[in-house]
């Protein structure tokens, strides 16, 4: 059996819809579907069941989980990814405590952890983008939530005994990722979607006015495409030999954001720019170039490529033009 936590939310939901796929229908769906339409995002889907985060959680605490032996491996998606939320306590619980009593079910049970980390974890950016100490920097309590976790993990990998060898334990710093299923995110889907919706609703899509010693639209991101991520993950499920580790998952390219919207302007045959000043609320929180380093998942054997920038953005409008979900 496979474990998919946050398996109805943007990425989770579309790991399923890859294992699908490929076949595969043994998925256990852990979420928290809430008031809105996020249920919307299992209708196409094939799984086994589903579960609330909460009762999975306490079956794992209270030793009622009698299926461990079956797992194969728990892509652990689900989290607060609201990077204006700022109740630390709240972040901290659902990012951080839940994510630690998970991994250490995982150890214990020799069950194989992938998880999604975070490109927030960088800051600013200015030290780089690489998966190192000298890198990171948190500019929110989100990204703090997943640095600390990453933390966590390179602590369990650093002390495990030398006799015991652990089942691998993945983390994946997902860049800017955009694509199918991402309606029920509101503020925090992707700026792809955004540019979707302003272009249908008002033929107009406003950008930030130069920040940062950037030019108007000239502020520049890591854009990957959800099919990409999902291919990553699972690579990382498939590969038996991958080394435990945290690893950039991005395109190791970045975009401005005058493309993406040129972008999404071809793909509709309509819209045009309109800059508006950067707002005071974001200033020393925003990230105005992310760009992954590449070498260690490369180095790790991912060779599954990554799709073009404007076919996909085409193609992620045709689908939201047919209805934005999967459909069996």
């Amino acid at each position: 059996m496979i474990v998919v936590t946050g398996g109805a939310g943007f990425i989770g939901s579309n790991i399923v819809r890859g294992l699908n796929l490929r076949g595969e229908t043994d998925i256990l769906i852990v979420d928290n579907l809430g008031k809105g339409d996020k249920y919307k995002n299992l209708i196409g889907l094939k799984f086994h069941d589903y579960i609330h985060m909460d009762d999975f959680m306490k079956k794992i605490e209270d030793d009622e989980f009698f299926l461990t032996e079956d797992i194969d491996v728990i892509f652990h998606e689900g989290a607060c990814s609201d990077t204006m939320e700022y109740d630390v306590n709240y972040m901290m619980k659902v990012n951080y405590e839940y994510s630690k009593k998970l991994l250490d079910f995982c150890t214990d049970e020799d069950i194989k952890f992938i998880y999604a980390s975070s490109a927030s974890t960088y800051g600013d950016g200015q030290n780089g983008f690489r998966e190192d100490d000298d890198c990171e920097n948190a500019l929110n309590p989100y990204a703090f939530s997943k640095l600390l976790f990453d933390r966590y993990v390179r602590n369990i990998l650093a002390n495990f005994d030398e006799d015991f060898s652990p089942p691998s334990i993945i983390g994946l710093r997902y860049f800017n990722v955009y694509g199918a299923q991402e309606q029920h995110k509101g503020r925090m889907a992707s700026i792809v979607y955004q540019m979707y919706q302003n272009v249908k609703n008002t033929g107009i899509i406003k950008l930030f006015k130069g920040s940062d010693g950037y030019a108007d639209g000239e502020q520049r991101r890591d854009f990957i495409s959800v099919e990409d991520v999902v291919k990553v993950n699972l690579w990382a499920y498939d590969d038996e030999d991958i080394v435990s580790g945290i690893y950039n998952c991005g395109t190791g390219k970045a975009h401005t954001f005058n493309e993406v919207a040129q972008a999404v302007i071809k793909a509709l045959g309509k819209g045009k720019v309109q800059y508006i000043d950067f707002p005071d609320e974001l200033q020393g929180k925003y990230q105005s170039f992310t760009q992954a380093d590449t070498r260690n998942l490369l180095r790790a054997g991912y060779d599954g490529g990554f799709v073009d920038f404007e076919k996909s953005i085409a193609d992620y409008c045709k689908f939201l033009d047919n209805g934005g979900y999967f459909f069996n």
